[in-house]
């Protein structure tokens, strides 16, 4: 799968050079027509869950967590005397949460931070609407305290007269772990430690004494330079098929091919064997998914949109998955609509699950994070839509959407959350 991370760049850099090219030969067009600021949008979503699995302690203890979330998307479009579209999509997304389970950590109760993360994004297309095609790239940042992530990606489009459209979509992410681990499992350099990553351990024991720690040796938060990271890779292709089977129905077919290498699990998640021992999850340094999704969306009169989904999903950790969704938008006026949904989600244990002091002590790979358990959920809610033809009140705003959302899982975790999207043209 590497090759699909250097067909990225190779394509990333031909289009750089080639835009170049471009910009070079019609600058006076460019100045001529500028790209114009067309749309702004902002979703804003508060969620709050609870449980008692948590991943820190084990497969024990409290879940209890709530995330506000904020992303501010630009759209640019402009058009070259070609007869080129070229679009922009500049966006910047703010997230912050607080977890119960994070002051486990340490068993001292030594405080840990609230996470922050912080995304900007920037994707560019250029679209030829007269032949149906389209190439675009785009890049990604994340940063958290625990977890940074960059990543590139590059896509082409082409529509057909026939009402079909196909897209395939490259994309690569390269991020890095931050080791946090228990206050009790700090690793030294005599430590077990899974093959492919003995020089990062060595790494965080020569530099432990440097680190900052609480009272019980384990580390806080506010020193994190000190603290050793390990890699962690995903490559993905996307392909994508929809066609327009008549005025009345749609359908569209998507495929995923994901490998990922790395570290993937996350050191300070506690594992508990039938002898009593403890130690950090301990999981295969590769894996390999597939999804495949189908999508149909019907137009019953002018009232009334039935979208229906369906999702399996298999990788080689033994986890198959299926989903299926329904959403039901129906327009009340002209310019209000109700959109209920409903999705049922159901998966089986990956083989490398098991409960809280369950694992054998000769286990290869072990992890007590429910989210890798067997499980069936439901998520359900509605959403609201306002949309006048000529904006709301007296200013720019064109759209407003809200979503309410209630969540149960058979693990005993459920959440809610509520979610704004504003538009303004």
């Amino acid at each position: 799968m590497k090759k699909i991370s250097l067909t990225l760049i190779g394509l990333y850099l031909l289009f750089l050079h080639g835009f170049s090219q471009v910009t070079d030969q019609y600058s006076n067009i460019f100045k001529a027509k500028k790209l114009k600021l067309t749309e702004v949008n902002l979703v804003s979503s508060y969620y709050n869950q609870d449980g008692n699995h948590s991943a820190v302690t084990g497969g024990i203890g409290t879940e209890k967590l709530t995330d506000l979330a904020n992303m501010l998307e630009l759209k640019l479009v402009g058009y070259g005397e070609t007869g080129l579209k070229h679009t922009i999509l500049a966006g910047i997304g703010l997230d912050h949460h607080t977890a119960a389970s994070q002051k486990y950590i340490s068993k001292t109760g030594a405080s840990s931070p609230d996470g922050t993360r912080v995304y900007p994004s920037v994707n560019w297309t250029v679209e030829n609407e007269d032949k149906g095609t389209e190439f675009g790239v785009g890049t990604y940042l994340s940063n958290e305290y625990n977890y940074k992530s960059f990543s590139l990606d590059a896509h082409v489009g082409y529509k057909n007269k026939s009402g079909g459209e196909f897209g395939l979509k490259t994309s690569a992410y390269w991020d890095q772990v931050v080791l946090i681990y228990p206050s009790e499992l700090i690793p030294t350099a005599s430590t077990d430690v899974t093959p492919y990553n003995v020089d990062v351990i060595k790494t965080s024991a020569s530099r432990s004494s440097g680190g900052t720690t609480s009272g019980g040796g384990g580390y806080t938060f506010h020193n994190e330079s000190s603290i050793p990271t390990s890699p962690r890779n995903t490559y993905t292709s996307s392909f994508t098929y929809s066609q327009v089977i008549n005025k009345s129905a749609q359908m569209a077919i998507l495929l995923d091919l994901v490998k990922q290498d790395g570290w993937l699990g996350l050191p300070f998640h506690r594992v508990y064997f039938t002898d009593g021992t403890e130690k950090i999850e301990n999981l295969p340094h590769s894996r390999f998914k597939i999804p495949l999704g189908f999508r149909f969306n019907y137009f019953s009169g002018d009232n009334l949109i039935v979208r229906s989904y369906y999702r399996y999903y298999t990788d080689d950790w033994g986890l198959t998955s299926h989903t299926a969704s329904l959403e039901l938008p129906y327009k009340i006026t002209p310019f209000f609509s109700i959109s209920p949904f409903y999705r049922y989600y159901t998966q089986t244990a990956t083989k490398y699950f098991a409960p809280y002091m369950k694992h054998a002590p000769t286990d290869t790979y072990f992890t007590s994070n429910y989210t890798a358990a067997a499980f069936n959920s439901s998520f359900f809610g509605t959403g609201f839509r306002i949309a006048p033809p000529n904006g709301i009140g007296d200013t720019y705003l064109s759209t407003l959407e809200i979503r309410v959302g209630h969540y149960t899982q058979t693990t005993d975790l459920n959440s809610n959350v509520i979610s704004f999207h504003f538009t303004w043209k």
